[in-house]
């Protein structure tokens, strides 16, 4: 999808980027600024997740509750964004990779691994116009958190990992723009910032 990034915008990189955060965070408006400075492609965890339900036939909430009895779902789903992330991590080449853990699952691999967030009232009143329903988001974050422990012993409220934490509350959609392409120019490949391991996806 198109965006007003203006020609000024371009950002000349060839980094791996990963985006995270909770729904109406203001990760899909991110990754598609980006997506159209860096003149790359970028791949969404949710669309993923989307896509499963619609060839299963299912609402996003069936898909949920069907994910919180079995492991199969998430599993096949972190593989496939696993996968994504150790392709683009070996092309030297500038990629976007967008999903709750789409830092944990790039690992050493992402150049730049962001999290974004917001107060809930501010990320309820984003996504008041989409299909998924506010008791509906709830669900499916108190879901996640509990499947990304069980299965991975992630603690999805850990920031450690994480590169650039942005309240995007407190900016723009512009202002949040400028904050990641500043790090994004500003980058240090050089940096050592310790070990970082991927968790094990296989079933």
């Amino acid at each position: 999808m198109a965006t007003d990034t203006s020609t000024s915008d371009e950002i000349e990189t060839t980094l791996f980027i990963t985006v995270s955060g909770p729904p109406g965070c203001g990760a899909t408006t991110l990754c598609e600024r980006l997506a159209d400075a860096m003149g790359c492609p970028y791949v969404s965890g949710g669309d993923i997740f989307r896509e499963l339900a619609d060839d299963r036939e299912l609402s996003l909430n069936q898909l949920t509750a069907q994910a919180d009895t079995s492991a199969d779902i998430d599993r096949a789903i972190d593989q496939r964004l696993q996968q994504i992330a150790e392709k683009w991590g070996m092309a030297n080449k500038p990629f976007i990779l967008e999903s709750r853990l789409a830092g944990w699952l790039a690992g050493e691999r992402a150049d730049l691994r962001i999290w974004l967030d917001a107060p809930e009232a501010v990320r309820l009143e984003r996504i008041a116009d989409r299909v998924e329903t506010e008791a509906e988001m709830r669900v499916r974050e108190v879901s996640e958190a509990g499947r990304y422990q069980s299965y991975y012993e992630i603690d999805i409220d850990d920031r450690e990992l994480y590169d650039l934490n942005i309240n995007t509350a407190r900016w723009s959609k512009r202002g949040v723009f400028e904050l990641v392409r500043t790090a994004i120019e500003e980058y240090d490949p050089d940096a050592d910032e310790g070990a970082f391991s991927t968790p094990d996806v296989n079933p």
